[in-house]
């Protein structure tokens, strides 16, 4: 599925990025101090962002003009990324590279024969700077296609420090611990999280961060390839556990009703707006974005997150999205273009735009020192901290049809059972079925 945040924090230079030194105290090769071998090319990137996030990457790729020579120009394709690249390639008109933010669509791009894999070079790099699940994430049938340059990491749960002080509660270390002092602020006269039900893709990230950490990896990793199916008693488990919640009219801001007429900037303003309506809500590290720029609040002060409490025993979860870069086979400027890759898998490349804001990285050689402030520091550590027990969003690796369609699949089935949580094996059951369709299609 796909889900932009136009919500990021504000901007700074980015001269200091420009002559960083690698994390491992080698140093990387200046932007200003490229040969300019690329004079006179020029490259097409396509991807989803739009206002500050296109801003923002506009600068990696001047800061990639500067070293290479190369003239660079951005095409955003909207959330449609398939559909925009798909009639670009049939008109004759493909860019150069593509920004994905799916694993589904990675894989549908390169099963239709549209990619062409890294170059050595930058699969060197991304072995170096990378851990293996990235890799993993990016390869189809044992090719790497699909180099991840930006990262979201999706087991936050944002807070007011105000609400919890207000209750008497600490940050909670478990799920059930996280129950408790949800009670607790309910207690004290607000409701403990903000749900936004009418996005169903916050509802299957919810699912995923309980089904990661009481399930297990491996078991995550077969649900999300449909090697088992959604009856099995796993999925159950979580589904009851999700359902213990959305069934308590107290701790959900407007109880189920109130959470299915609230979309995601919604579900935070509940939390940060002017009149909070919650303490907690429960989203990926963008909520930030929103939180500082539409209502003004200090991050790390009067908006800052704990991680997703670990589930009846098991590991906290880590899960990511992220935004793959792609080589298009029918691109102009295939030097270029693989010129550009190899630089993405920089850590130069990436501090650029941790500088401004809005932004983390899965690259590990990365320097905390360059993101902007702690709080994006404490998440870029934590992402790239939890190694190869990174997963990424189950949804974004399903079927479109299944996991990433308004009204259809797990966003409609989810948002069924946050209207009804009453039954979670026949919530099961229907899951099971959409799944076989889109898996089988």
């Amino acid at each position: 599925m796909t889900r932009r945040s136009a919500m990021l924090l504000s901007c700074t230079a980015v001269t200091l990025a420009l002559g960083a030194t690698a994390c491992g105290g080698d140093p990387v090769t200046t932007a200003g101090g490229g040969d300019k071998s690329l004079g006179g090319q020029t490259i097409s990137v396509a991807g989803v962002w739009s206002g500050a996030e296109q801003k923002n990457f506009q600068k990696v790729l001047d800061a990639f003009s500067e070293k290479t020579g190369a003239k660079t120009e951005f095409v955003s394709t909207g959330d449609n990324v398939s559909t925009v690249i798909g009639s670009k390639i049939e008109g004759g008109n493909a860019p150069d590279v593509a920004m994905v933010p799916q694993v589904g669509v990675l894989q549908q791009f390169a099963k239709q024969g549209w990619l062409k894999p890294l170059s050595e070079t930058a699969q060197k790099s991304v072995d170096a700077n990378y851990a293996s699940v990235w890799k993993k994430y990016g390869s189809v049938d044992g090719s790497l296609y699909g180099l991840y340059y930006k990262a979201a990491h999706k087991s936050t749960v944002w807070y007011s420090p105000e609400a919890l002080d207000q209750a008497g509660v600490e940050p909670p270390k478990t799920y059930a611990e996280m129950l408790t002092s949800a009670q607790a602020v309910s207690d004290s006269g607000l409701s403990a999280f903000a749900v936004a039900g009418e996005d169903g893709w916050t509802l299957t990230d919810w699912f995923e961060n309980i089904y990661l950490s009481q399930a297990g990896p491996e078991k995550y990793d077969r649900l999300a390839a449909h090697t088992i199916k959604w009856t099995d008693p796993t999925v159950v488990k979580a589904l009851t556990t999700l359902g213990t919640l959305f069934a308590d009219k107290e701790l959900i801001a407007g109880g189920q009703k109130g959470a299915l007429s609230t979309d995601f900037p919604g579900s935070v303003e509940k939390v940060f707006g002017p009149e909070p309506e919650a303490g907690m809500v429960y989203e990926g590290d963008f909520v930030a974005g929103v939180a500082k720029d539409e209502f003004g609040k200090k991050i790390g002060e009067e908006a800052t997150f704990f991680p997703f409490p670990a589930v009846d025993g098991g590991k906290a979860p880590v899960v990511s999205g992220g935004d793959a870069a792609v080589v298009l086979k029918d691109g102009k400027n295939q030097k270029a273009a693989m010129a550009f890759m190899e630089y993405l898998a920089s850590p130069e490349a990436a501090e650029v735009w941790a500088e401004l804001g809005g932004f983390v990285s899965p690259n590990k050689n990365v320097d905390l020192a360059k993101y902007g402030d702690e709080t994006t520091r404490r998440t870029a550590e934590s992402l790239v901290g939890a190694g190869d027990s990174v997963r990424f969003d189950m949804s974004d690796q399903a079927p479109a049809a299944f996991g990433g369609t308004k009204g259809m699949g797990e966003w409609k089935l989810l948002q069924d059972f946050l209207r009804d949580p009453s039954d979670p094996k026949a919530t099961a059951g229907r899951l099971e079925a959409a799944a076989a369709k889109a898996y089988q299609g």
